[in-house]
Parts: structure tokens; C-alpha cells; sequence
């Protein structure tokens, strides 16, 4: 047991400082794009036109979407870091050597997982920082909103593992992100309450994952959700697990492992 153990942590610790490694040596590319881009949402969205909306959910318009675009930088980018990452080893072929070496597939899965998880909430911890020159946090669920943001960057880790599986080519793992991850993030709830929507797209919009996520994380550090916190941390645990098992399964099958 111990035999089998020994060498799946050295090559997961490998992967994962590999995973690491890539992303902050090019932190122009990956680091510093997200935390401009939501310097000018703060501006554009909370300042500027934030004071003509006024409050929202009981707090300022700042206050009301900074979780929403934390929770943005995160989901796009331990998406991103994982797409990027391994379709790249696929299309370098150095992913065939790590299939076939003695490493298990979950070590490898789990490897690439934390490598984008750490950049989302890396990226997550610069945009929180930056919000702190526009306005004032206060966490009122700390439990609530690590385990939130901890278990959706994991999932957007899972999902981009899935896409670069899939794709054949550097435009598949761009098509995802632009005409599915960014509609159902900006349509999460992250600008607005789906209170100020008629009942029937109310309706319509529980069925978007993201924003039973960003609610979520709004109720950590604001108190205040338009959905019931329990069903959105169950369907988080519930989706994990689920993205968990069918990324290992195509692992295994070795399915989509050729560009």
C-alpha cells in the first residue's frame, strides 16, 4: 500500500507545482488581466453607475456585487488555467508519458484540479484585496464562504478538465467559456437580484448553476441570498462529486487524449 502511495504523492506534488509554477511565472498574462478588468467593473459598475441605482438588497450596489465579481474571477479562472493546461499537454503529447507511466489517474486529475483551483482563489484574493479600496467588507459566514468559493473553483477545475478533453483544437477550448460560461455568469445574479425579475424568469433563472453559487458566496460575506443556502451548497457537494467521477472515468478510458 505504502509502495503505491509514495510514488502517486511525488508525482502529485509534481503536477501541482508544475501547475503553479506556469501560472504565476506568466502572472502578466493570467494574474494581472483579471484584477485590471475588475478595477474597471468597480469603477464603471459601483461607482458610477452604482450611484444611480442606489441600494440593493439592503447594502450599496458596490457592496452587492462584489461577491458576484469575485466569484467571477474565480469561476473564470480556475476554469481557464485547467483548459489551458492540460489541452496543451495533449497537444505537446507529454500527457501520453503521464498516461502511461505507473501514476493513477486520479492522482493526475486531482493534480491538475488543484493547480486551478489555487489560480482562481489566488485570482480571488487579489480582487477581494482591490475591493477593499472601493468599499467595506464584512464576512458574515466565514465557513459558509470558504467552503463556497473552495467547492466552485473546484467545479469550473472539473468542467475546463472536461472541455480540454474534448477539444480538438485551440478554438474548442475558447468556445465553452464564450458561449456558455460567460451567459451564465453574467445572467448569475452578479449585477442584480433575480428579485427585480418577473416570477416566470425567477423561475427561469434557478436553473443556472452560477447563480446558486454567487448567491451563496453573497450570503457569506453580506448574510443576504435570493435562494436557500442549503440547496445551493447540496447541489455544489452533489455536482463535485458527479464532475469528480466522470472526469476520472475518461481518465481511465484515456478517451480524447489525442489532439
Amino acid at each position: 500500500m505504502s509502495s503505491e502511495f509514495g510514488p502517486n504523492l511525488v508525482a502529485l506534488q509534481t503536477i501541482v507545482y508544475r501547475e503553479v509554477k506556469r501560472f504565476t511565472r506568466i502572472w502578466p498574462q493570467t494574474l494581472l488581466p483579471p484584477a485590471i478588468t475588475m478595477v474597471l467593473y468597480f469603477v464603471i459598475f459601483g461607482n458610477l453607475i452604482g450611484r444611480q441605482i442606489g441600494d440593493m438588497g439592503g447594502f450599496t450596489y458596490m457592496e452587492y456585487i462584489v461577491p458576484g465579481l469575485i466569484m467571477m474571477s474565480v469561476i473564470t479562472n480556475s476554469y481557464g488555467n485547467v483548459v489551458s493546461s492540460f489541452f496543451g499537454s495533449k497537444f505537446q503529447r507529454s500527457i501520453e508519458e503521464l498516461m502511461v507511466s505507473p501514476v493513477s489517474p486520479h492522482t493526475i486529475l486531482i493534480g491538475y484540479t488543484c493547480g486551478g483551483v489555487l489560480r482562481g482563489l489566488m485570482v480571488g484574493v487579489i480582487v477581494t484585496i482591490l475591493s477593499m479600496f472601493f468599499t467595506h467588507l464584512q464576512v458574515h459566514h466565514l465557513g459558509v464562504t470558504i467552503l463556497v468559493v473552495v467547492l466552485t473553483a473546484t467545479i469550473f477545475s472539473l468542467l475546463g478538465f472536461i472541455n480540454a478533453v474534448f477539444a480538438r483544437n485551440f478554438d474548442d477550448i475558447s468556445i465553452i467559456p464564450t458561449f456558455v460560461l460567460t451567459p451564465l455568469t453574467y445572467l448569475g445574479g452578479v449585477f442584480y437580484s433575480i428579485t427585480l425579475l418577473p416570477p416566470f424568469w425567477q423561475t427561469v433563472s434557478l436553473a443556472n448553476p452560477v447563480l446558486h453559487m454567487v448567491n451563496a458566496f453573497r450570503y457569506g460575506i453580506l448574510g443576504v441570498s435570493d435562494i436557500k443556502i442549503g440547496i445551493a451548497i447540496t447541489f455544489m457537494l452533489v455536482a463535485t462529486v458527479v464532475l469528480y467521477f466522470g472526469c476520472a472515468r475518461l481518465l481511465v478510458s484515456g478517451r480524447g487524449m489525442r489532439t
